[in-house]
């Protein structure tokens, strides 16, 4: 699944984190590609430092109070977040996300998200492309909106061609390795909530929860 999340920062949240990366000092991107990417990798990061960790776990809190996020991803561990620049001409070629992060603690990357800082008006090119079976598709959100997708799929960010693009990108580990079943989930946890909000607590509602319970049960790890 690739799910688009509308305002996942609040307007305090993302004029925050835009005046701190407006004085912030960026280094080179490649410093974390692998070694495959970093032919394709021209962009720019926030060195890590308490600064930095501090505008990481801004997102990471956004993530985690986020309802439609939690069910998509079933987070075990949100990680190995980036706070990047492009800037005209700058570019991330077509690649794979490294399965394995976070060093010697060996975090798995089941699902890659961004999440958008600019003004999308105010740059142009820039776009995440994401590749599918038998096609790509183009993302462009709205400052302050998330996108979610599978860590398994080849992508790339378009050069950007005026402006500067300024986004968020990492990692989760989820709780349920195989993505079919959190798509399974996905849909059962849609189910109960519509159902909820639509007849309150039935008798129907309390087998779906409960189907949704013993399934997490045998499927988180």
């Amino acid at each position: 699944m690739i799910v688009r999340i509308p305002n996942v920062l609040t307007e305090e949240e993302l004029q925050s984190l835009t005046q701190s990366l407006a004085e912030a000092e960026f280094v080179e991107g490649k410093l974390t590609a692998g070694w495959h990417t970093q032919q394709v990798k021209h962009n720019q990061q926030l060195p890590h430092n308490r600064k930095t960790k501090t505008l990481s776990s801004l997102i990471s809190q956004s993530l985690e109070r986020n309802q439609l996020f939690q069910a998509i991803a079933r987070p075990k561990v949100i990680h190995s977040i980036l706070l990047s620049r492009y800037r005209e001409g700058m570019s991330y070629g077509r690649h794979i996300d490294n399965a394995l992060m976070g060093g010697s603690n060996f975090l798995r990357s089941d699902l890659s998200f961004t999440v958008f800082l600019s003004d999308s008006n105010s740059y142009t090119g820039g776009e995440l492309v994401i590749e599918q079976a038998d096609d790509e598709k183009s993302y462009k959100l709205e400052a302050g909106s998330a996108i979610v997708y599978p860590s398994t799929t080849l992508h790339r960010v378009e050069s950007v061609l005026t402006g500067e693009r300024l986004v968020a990108v990492g990692w989760v580990q989820s709780l349920i390795r195989d993505r079919d079943r959190r798509e399974i989930l996905f849909d059962l946890e849609t189910v109960k909530r519509s159902l909820y909000a639509r007849e309150g607590k039935t008798s129907e509602f309390d087998l779906i929860a409960k189907s949704v319970a013993n399934l997490l049960r045998k499927w988180a790890e």
